[in-house]
């Protein structure tokens, strides 16, 4: 049963990933819900299925269009749906025999460190040589910035050449990689629960997300990873991309910290509503701080120090 559902979800997440070459809106959706059969097919299935399913997927999509793309399903979407997967439905015993799971915090830390791996296989399936790879980059923000200064969504200071600003954004560009990845991975696991719970194949208790709070680890990892990033090369996209990560993990530590904070306040619908808007239409303001929220939780215990009220049996 395990390999026929494994198989039978790698092609339909081989499919998701290749409708990505139509270019059109509808295709970059589909792309980005890669992971979620490989997710359902881990958590219900087994972690098992979940290797089934990228080994069918990535051989699908080798032969439908080429070896690398096998390749990058296998390294982009594939492989870090079902590590996650896996991590999330570990669990050990304690000395009374309770069970005690994968705490949710590890779980995000392991999404950041999985999202940056994942931009650093996208680099390395395009290329091998970090110059091309750069130059490879360059131009594409050239040619979008080209773009949308014909189309006249921005303008640009006449002493600014594009060619240049182009070239001075790329490295940058892992940062957004990194962070992009962990809110797609992130929400198809959160889907792909949520699908199993329903069909009740999902081993572990539904968790108290808004309890998740990043260990202090991760607060090194960050600083480190900063550090790193200014030595080039491979190994500075894989630390910017990391960087971008633990960001982006940070900012969900942030929003879960406001979750847990305003439980039983009055204000609290009010305050949801307006921050999940502000995300939407003031993503570039509200992320940065949802992130440094998230810091703060981490380096001083927030939570610990507000006593919360234990969270609730059924969440």
């Amino acid at each position: 049963m395990i390999p026929i559902v494994g198989i039978g979800a790698g092609l339909v997440s081989a499919l998701l990933f290749s409708v990505v070459i139509t270019g059109s809106p509808l295709a970059a959706l589909l792309y980005s819900a890669a992971p979620l059969p490989i997710f359902i097919a881990s958590l219900g299935w087994n972690h098992r299925s979940g290797l089934f399913a990228t080994a069918a997927g990535a051989l699908a999509v080798a032969v439908a269009l080429a070896p690398t793309g096998g390749i990058a399903f296998a390294l982009i979407i594939g492989l870090p749906a079902w590590w996650i997967a896996y991590l999330a439905l570990l669990a050990r015993s304690d000395a009374q025999g309770a069970v005690e799971w994968y705490p949710l915090g590890n779980l995000l830390l392991w999404i950041a460190a999985t999202a940056a791996l994942a931009t650093v296989g996208s680099a390395l399936v395009m290329t091998t040589d970090y110059e091309t790879y750069r130059s490879v980059i360059s131009r594409m923000i050239e040619n979008l910035l080209n773009e949308m200064v014909r189309g006249k969504l921005i303008a640009l200071p006449a002493n600014v050449h594009v060619k240049e600003l182009a070239e001075n954004l790329a490295p940058a560009v892992p940062l957004g990689i990194g962070a992009s990845f962990v809110t797609t991975i992130a929400a198809n696991l959160w889907l792909a629960a949520r699908t199993v719970k329903m069909s009740d194949r999902l081993p572990r208790p539904w968790p108290f997300i808004p309890s998740a709070s990043l260990p202090r680890q991760a607060l090194l990892l960050l600083v480190a990873s900063a550090v790193i990033a200014s030595l080039g090369g491979f190994i500075g996209v894989a630390a910017t991309a990391l960087v971008g990560a633990l960001l982006a993990a940070f900012m969900f530590s942030g929003l879960c910290l406001l979750h847990d904070l305003s439980r039983g306040r009055p204000w609290r619908l009010p305050m949801l509503i307006s921050v999940y808007v502000a995300l939407v239409v003031m993503q570039a303001v509200l992320t940065p701080l949802l992130a440094l929220v998230g810091l703060i939780d981490t380096l001083l215990g927030l939570r610990r120090r507000a006593a919360l009220p234990p969270p609730p049996t059924h969440s």
